[in-house]
């Protein structure tokens, strides 16, 4: 059994069932949440009792069951790290500091079953989903490897999260209550799967009693022919169908809900395609977030230009759309995602 997501009362139980005092438990809870304690073996919980911690290892709890494989630091801080299962698959996930916040990206599942023709991830196909527990041992792994408390999280990782719905929500359940984590400094994002927009919302008022994290879609074009192009699952789920499922989750929910657009140089990036992009948001709570692309060596897709980027962002502001443009971080270490994996994997 992983501890790893268990909450205090939980905790107390496991100490109580071994005739130990409840404190015990709380004990637990305080080592394994506390970035400062690089020690995540049951073994090495020095505070306990050493027959108690004993009896745990050879009754097969544990804490953390990923382990280090390579990690790779970009000149401008952003950690990635590449970790083994203990099935023996590889999984990423990335450490992004600011001076006020650190951003832990996780992945979700064992690559990806989408096969997004701009992403590295999908190329080797989905595996397997992640559980609960291997997902919150990505937060560990990054704090306990730049030595700070991760303050958001963004689901923007290897695999598709509403794949995963259920394990995903008890980890942001995790988060929340047991890391300190607000919902609302953590995003979801999602290439979009039918019926699972209203399905994320319902589940989420279930397990969680509220929605309160952000929904961010992976859009990145704005008619649905380009996006078939890229986005091979497009086809099974039309633009006008995910917008107006977009609005039902806003209504549910009262969260602005945020659509990912990559800038794909010659593809997504004129102003034709920025107009169709404002017809197709406007009239609701939502966001634009234009993203510079990360290139790698297996497709042919190229970033879009800084001049191009600049107008269709000017566009998007003349036709009352919010917009931002996110920033590019550690492009000099194979800062797309699954490229870590890919590399590991061709060695």
């Amino acid at each position: 059994m992983n501890l790893l997501g268990s909450s205090i009362k939980e905790l107390e139980n496991v100490a109580l069932n071994y005739g130990q005092a409840a404190f015990r438990g709380r004990q637990i809870y305080n080592w394994i949440y506390n970035y400062r304690n690089k020690k995540k073996n049951i073994d090495q919980i020095e505070i306990l009792p050493l027959d108690f911690r004993k009896k745990l290892k050879e009754d097969g709890f544990k804490v953390s069951e990923l382990s280090f494989q390579e990690k790779n630091l970009a000149s401008d801080g952003t950690l990635k790290l590449l970790l083994s299962t203990c099935d023996n698959e590889s999984i990423e996930c990335v450490g992004i500091p600011t001076e006020k916040r650190l951003t832990a990206c996780l992945s979700s599942q064992v690559g990806c079953p989408m096969d997004c023709k701009f992403c590295a991830t999908g190329k080797d196909g989905l595996k397997r989903s992640l559980k609960a527990s291997e997902i919150l041992d990505q937060i560990l792994f990054i704090e306990n490897e730049m030595n700070r408390k991760v303050t958001n999280i963004v689901f923007m990782g290897m695999g598709e999260p509403l794949l995963n719905i259920d394990n995903l929500l008890l980890s942001i359940r995790s988060i929340n209550e047991d890391f300190q984590i607000s919902q609302r400094k953590i995003t979801v994002s999602t290439v979009a799967i039918p019926k699972m927009i209203n399905r994320l919302s319902a589940k989420s008022f279930e397990i969680l009693g509220k929605c309160q994290f952000t929904l961010a879609i992976s859009l990145h074009a704005s008619n649905q022919k380009i996006r078939e192009t890229i986005i091979p699952s497009a086809k099974n789920y039309d633009l006008k169908d995910i917008i107006e499922d977009c609005k039902q989750f806003v209504r549910d929910t009262g969260r602005r809900v945020s659509f990912e657009y990559l800038m794909l140089g010659g593809i997504n990036d004129k102003l034709e395609h920025a107009n169709e992009l404002s017809s197709l948001v406007k009239g609701f709570q939502c966001h634009v977030n234009l993203i510079n692309y990360n290139q790698i060596d297996e497709v042919e897709f190229k970033r879009a230009s800084l001049k191009n980027l600049q107008l269709f962002q000017s566009r998007l502001l003349n036709n009352g759309i919010a917009v931002s443009f996110r920033k590019s971080r550690g492009l000099d270490k194979n800062a797309a995602c699954g490229q870590l994996r890919q590399n590991a994997n061709d060695n």
